[in-house]
């Protein structure tokens, strides 16, 4: 019986000989689609959860051989990716990422500016700051962030500008070391009518929203509306469940990402624990080049 190291072994280097088969086709199919609409669109992955457990050299790894070549990286994870990390390291970091064809989209953060003390806001936005210099040493090009949530003592109103301004400070900040600071739809905030709000207030350009496939997208005057009253807005990032996950309407999102000539990344965050986490983000790779495929071809 061949051992499971043989058998892992075998498995990822048919997958790898599968993919470099492929390869040439898929460079072709992309020359000829250069021109068409969503050609520039990237489809990587968040480091939730499927990547939460995986050290750096094994995420870029992962990555590099499923094909998904774009990653966010969620704080706290495996990766050590941290505000802590000295100057040294941080150049390893973004050292890791040049000599490899992943991209280090950014860094996935969990600070939020909807805190009612006003130290607990002060700290989040400094922590932003902190993450924005990370994600420049490391090599990225932005800093997620979330809205968050409504306090029953606070007018609601209150809450929305306060996270609108604080976003102007951060987006300023951002600007001036090439980081864009990333909304993500998120929380309270998840309603597109109430992201809008929030929006309008964080006018400033180097803000842009991470559309999040939430279901409240399908809710209102419905998921179409709701994509168009945000789109003006969004970042260089957006965040995805398995496109094969029933209940939401994958195929028109795709569509009107091609439509729109999205240039940004397709962030895959997914739950749970997959057996062969590379074949599933084999399989989810090529959901999304068939879901663009047939968007293109419409």
């Amino acid at each position: 019986m061949i051992d499971q190291t043989r058998r892992e072994f075998l498995r990822h280097s048919l997958c790898a000989g599968a993919m470099s088969m492929g390869a040439s086709r898929l460079r072709a199919a992309f020359a000829e689609d250069a021109g068409k609409p969503g050609s520039k669109m990237k489809f990587g992955l968040v480091t939730y959860l499927w990547g939460k457990d995986w050290d750096l050299p094994t995420l870029i790894s992962n990555c590099e051989q499923s094909g998904v070549l774009g990653v966010e990286l969620r704080t706290t994870h495996k990766h050590g990716v941290e505000r802590e990390l000295t100057a040294a390291q941080r150049a390893q970091v973004k050292k890791r990422f040049d000599d490899s064809p992943v991209t280090n989209v950014g860094i996935g953060s969990a600070e939020c500016f909807d805190h009612v003390s006003p130290e607990a806001l002060a700290k989040a936005i400094e922590a932003t700051k902190e993450f924005v210099k990370l994600s420049r040493d490391t090599g990225g090009s932005g800093v997620k962030v979330r809205p968050n949530t409504f306090h029953k003592e606070v007018p609601r109103e209150q809450t929305i500008e306060q996270i609108g301004k604080s976003l102007n400070v951060v987006g300023a900040f951002g600007a001036d070391y090439g980081q864009q600071i990333r909304l993500e739809v998120h929380g309270d905030g998840s309603p597109p009518p109430i992201m809008k709000q929030i929006i309008d207030i964080a006018d400033h350009p180097n803000v842009g929203l991470c559309w999040n496939s939430n279901g409240q997208d399908l809710q209102g005057e419905g998921f179409e509306h709701n994509f168009n009253l945000l789109k003006a807005r969004f970042g260089a990032t957006c965040h995805v469940r398995p496109l094969n996950t029933p209940g939401y309407p994958w195929d028109q999102l795709l569509k009107l990402f091609v439509e729109r000539d999205y240039p940004g990344w397709l962030l895959l965050e997914a739950g749970g624990a997959p057996a062969d986490p590379i074949a599933a983000l084999i399989e989810q790779r090529r959901l999304f080049e068939e879901l663009c495929a047939k968007a293109q071809a419409a």
